[in-house]
């Protein structure tokens, strides 16, 4: 029995080394951005939010972006609320996602699908001004062509139906103001709602670390090779 708990101890520690090793190499390896023409004049200020297990991609509601995602208003968001000054965009496991609006909605099964394979679905918000301070937040300046990529980098990740629509999940937001879109892609451990977030920088011509599975390691990424405007 001994011996057992022994080899268990071992292998429950090897496991965690090769996890912190991965981890580690993952933010000190860069991965760049794809190239990029040079830009023409300004393009946007983009904002990343993180909490501890997710980051969202915060786009200003500025009449052409809100013109590139003009069926969400279709779909029922007032994109002509005077408050409206922020889209924020989030992919990740449909089955979590939708049903685990709180910490507090947890519940184990759909934290194992997102922990091993699950539907995506893409989330999308309308917010006011948002802060552009604190640990939980990265802005990046990006110019017109990057922001066209990050743009169609969001768009590609949108399931669409007929005729080229996204396919709204009817029923499924947390308020008035969000909903929720089938996507593409399949959600697991290895690629999630962060490596997401880090491809679509990547689109955009930003470079991060080589596998950014949580927010502090995406964003620990940033700091070290693309450093955030705030």
């Amino acid at each position: 029995m001994r011996r057992l708990l022994k080899r268990t101890a071992l292998a429950v520690a090897a496991g965690a080394a090769v996890a912190l090793l991965a981890l580690a190499l993952g933010v000190l390896v860069p991965r760049p951005g794809s190239a990029v023409p040079a830009s023409r004049g300004e393009g946007a200020r983009v904002l990343l939010l993180a909490n501890p297990i997710h980051t969202d991609i915060v786009l200003p509601a500025t009449p052409e972006i809100l013109g590139r995602f003009e069926f969400l208003a279709e779909d029922g968001l007032a994109l002509d609320h005077p408050d409206l000054a922020n889209l924020v965009f989030g992919w990740g496991a449909r089955d979590f996602y939708i049903n685990t609006p709180i910490w507090s909605d947890l519940r184990p099964g759909p934290a194992a699908r997102a922990l091993t394979v699950d539907r995506s679905v893409m989330h999308v918000s309308l917010a006011g001004p948002i802060g552009e301070d604190g640990p939980d937040l990265r802005c990046l300046d990006l110019g017109e062509a990057e922001l066209d990529r990050l743009l169609a980098a969001i768009e590609a990740r949108f399931s669409r139906g007929a005729g080229g629509r996204p396919r709204l999940i009817a029923g499924a937001g947390y308020t008035p103001y969000d909903r929720f879109y089938e996507a593409e892609g399949w959600f697991n451990l290895l690629v999630g709602c962060n490596t997401f977030t880090a491809g679509a920088l990547r689109a955009a011509g930003i470079t991060t670390g080589l596998w950014t599975p949580l927010p502090a390691t995406l964003f620990l990424s940033l700091d070290l090779h693309e450093p955030a405007t705030c």
